[in-house]
């Protein structure tokens, strides 16, 4: 019993009624983020803000110097 053309447009109008035409990219941005995330957390590829910025700070250091 799987899912037909029908109850994919229905299920598309629901959630078009629900969230409104404004909403729904961010709905759905929001979604493939979530999604993102939890692929890289299964992987284990979690990113530590903390070196980003360290990162960022220490290249920013170094173009300054070479000006």
């Amino acid at each position: 019993m799987g899912l037909s053309l029908g109850h994919i447009i229905v299920l598309l109008l629901i959630v078009f009624v629900l969230f409104g035409a404004g909403k729904l990219p961010h709905v759905m941005g929001d979604l493939g983020k979530g999604l993102r995330n939890f692929k890289n957390g299964l992987n284990g590829l979690e990113e530590d803000k903390e070196t980003k910025t360290i990162t960022a700070a220490k290249k920013d250091d170094d173009s300054s110097k070479a000006a």
